[in-house]
């Protein structure tokens, strides 16, 4: 008995293991097949399993076009069966995707953030116009939020139309005669609503236990 045992990693390699052992196994039994209506079959009857796996999705044709997919992946593109949708390409699967462009650049402000210097250029390109005035206006409370993450103190509006035209590269230039910011502490109760704990409700009452006490005799 000892010597039926065998090892998974003396078994073939499963290409999709979510699926399991036995998936596999009837895939196999689909190539061993020669009659193509009983292969047809069999395919048909695998995808019913398959969908079984997840019946919330098995009637979804997006996902039915998925199990099929699905198959042909794990009998290795060899199972030649009539398929409802196109028949997915070995070259296009074995293909390796294109590396991602991770961002590289390092700005001057670093606690504005990338994101921040992008919706600048956004603004610096956009027409003259009401429109581009109120996103410039809420490009610069967001700045003034970023700065008070980063110090705790409160910033001068100055400071930060210094800083919006530094990164704007001298397109925008605010002052203190126009519309002013928001003011510091509405900024940093905003960011800290977000780490507040829900108060406990004054009426709970912690469970009481009735101690015996002991006495000596």
């Amino acid at each position: 008995m000892i010597e039926n045992l065998q090892y998974n990693t003396e078994r073939t390699k499963l290409i999709i293991p979510e699926y399991g052992r036995h998936i596999h196994k009837m895939i196999d039994q689909a190539l061993a097949c020669k009659d193509i209506i009983e292969r047809n079959n069999i395919a048909k009857a695998i995808i019913g399993v398959m969908g079984n796996m997840n019946p919330h999705l098995r009637d979804v044709p997006d996902f039915q076009h998925k199990l099929w997919d699905q198959l042909f992946i794990m009998s290795d593109f060899n199972l030649e069966v009539e398929s409802p949708y196109p028949l997915p390409s070995k070259e296009v699967f074995l293909e390796r995707p294109e590396k991602l462009n991770y961002p590289q650049n390092f700005p001057k402000y670093r606690f504005y953030g990338n994101n921040i210097k992008r919706m600048v250029d956004v603004a610096v390109n956009w027409e003259d116009g009401e429109m581009r005035k109120q996103l410039i206006y809420v490009i610069a409370n967001h700045m003034k939020k970023c700065f008070l993450n980063w110090n705790k103190d409160t910033v001068e509006d100055d400071v930060i139309y210094k800083h919006l035209l530094d990164l704007s590269g001298g397109k925008i230039s605010l002052n203190s005669s126009d519309k002013p910011l928001s003011e510091s502490h509405s900024l940093i109760k905003l960011t800290n609503k977000k780490f507040t704990k829900t108060p406990l409700n004054k009426n709970h009452k912690k469970p009481y236990r009735n101690f015996k006490k002991r006495t000596n005799n």
